[in-house]
């Protein structure tokens, strides 16, 4: 069964996919920086799984619960309803907000404590396949790791591994600050390790980003449960790092082994479809690349030839241009913008965007408005009129 992931994209967040992975096969994984963008997001999900013939599951982590989510699970149910036996899409929903409970009352849903394991609730919706859990005691790393049966079946292997019960008691100690346990201080260490690498390297949007950010994040794990202190894992983290991109571009072409780490995978990246969505004229649009990130890779890009102008929107709504032809700042004032000839920046007439597709909605008919049909002008009846 097809398995998705929806998660936040915090160090609990991925820890969590990080977790998924090791015990089923993710077939995508969307990570959600604001709790406002999880209705936009899940209703496009709602979308395909209404169009999917097969069942799926689609794991839900680390997300606080609020209205648009919660409004969710109910047209999920409604849409299991009406699907073949053996056709039902599962649903997981693995939370730890208190927010989320309050929002779930407000809703008329009362979650309701588990008989077999105190302090876990759980919400009904009438659907044997929609599971919505949430555990105030225990961050959603380990709730992934708790609940692997829900997703990967009853016999999950790979439970026994050091660094994953090493990732999952560092998570904890730091997502629920508890300031006196042991793992609190590598806790603290595998977090800036974590937002020194999360979008600066391989970005969200790249096939081998979450790949990426899971191995490091276990091998730093790793080095914790060998022993190694908050310092001496600090100490470390540039070889980790080092050693899984050198894996990453093994087979590279024109890999170059004397530049620095970020210079070598905007090689790389200049080079990915996915990363890049064209639009109608031919401009290459991004979507929440790292600013230093995108100015490295925009310039591969535009030395390479694949485009004369890039684009790059963040969530927050802002646009940055990049040109070699002095069109940057032409794209930026369509967006009430401006900077130089070849780097200018505008801002999102909605305000702000949730993903790619959402950015190039918004961009492509403001860079490139439809043409006028003549047949629309109300001239064009009195031209053909013979009265």
């Amino acid at each position: 069964m097809t398995l998705v992931q929806i998660t936040h994209n915090d160090l609990d967040g991925y820890g969590a996919s990080t977790v998924a992975a090791c015990f089923a096969p993710v077939a995508r994984v969307v990570h959600v920086a604001r709790y406002s963008d999880v209705g936009p997001v899940v209703e496009d999900e709602l979308k395909r799984l209404r169009k999917a013939e097969a069942a799926e599951t689609l794991l839900m982590t680390d997300l606080g619960l609020e209205e648009p989510a919660i409004a969710f699970f109910k047209r999920f149910a409604a849409m299991n309803r009406n699907r073949a036996e053996g056709a039902r899409h599962r649903l997981v929903v693995l939370d730890h907000h208190a927010s989320s409970i309050d929002q779930l009352r407000r809703q008329s849903l009362d979650p309701a404590p588990d008989p077999e394991r105190p302090g876990l609730l759980r919400t009904d919706l009438g659907d044997p396949d929609l599971y919505v859990l949430i555990d105030e005691a225990h961050c959603a790393t380990r709730m992934t790791y708790d609940q692997r049966a829900l997703y990967a079946g009853e016999t999950p292997s790979g439970a026994e591994r050091p660094e994953l019960s090493a990732l999952i008691e560092a998570v904890e100690a730091l997502d629920l600050w508890r300031k006196t346990e042991a793992q609190f201080p590598g806790g603290l260490a595998l977090d800036e390790i974590f937002w020194d690498s999360v979008s600066p390297l391989v970005p969200p949007g790249h096939p081998a980003h979450d790949r990426f950010v899971s191995d490091l994040l276990l091998a730093a794990a790793r080095c914790l449960a060998e022993g190694a202190t908050a310092a001496e894992l600090e100490r470390r983290a540039g070889g980790l790092r080092a050693g899984l991109v050198d894996a990453l571009l093994a087979n590279e072409p024109g890999d170059d082994a004397t530049l620095t780490t970020r210079m070598r995978l905007a090689r790389m990246l200049a080079r990915s479809e996915a990363l890049f969505h064209p639009l109608k004229d031919g401009t290459l649009l991004s979507f929440g690349l790292d600013s230093g990130t995108f100015q490295r890779v925009s310039d591969r890009v535009m030395e390479g030839g694949r485009a004369t102008r890039v684009v790059n929107v963040q969530r927050s709504g802002t646009l940055s241009f990049r040109s070699i032809n002095g069109t940057a700042l032409d794209g930026a004032r369509a967006f009430r913008g401006g900077g130089h000839r070849d780097a200018a920046g505008g801002k999102l007439p909605n305000g702000a965007a949730h993903s790619l597709e959402d950015a190039v909605a918004q961009v492509e008919p403001v860079l490139n408005p439809p043409a006028a049909d003549p047949s629309a002008s109300p001239f064009a009846a009195l031209k053909n009129w013979k009265g």
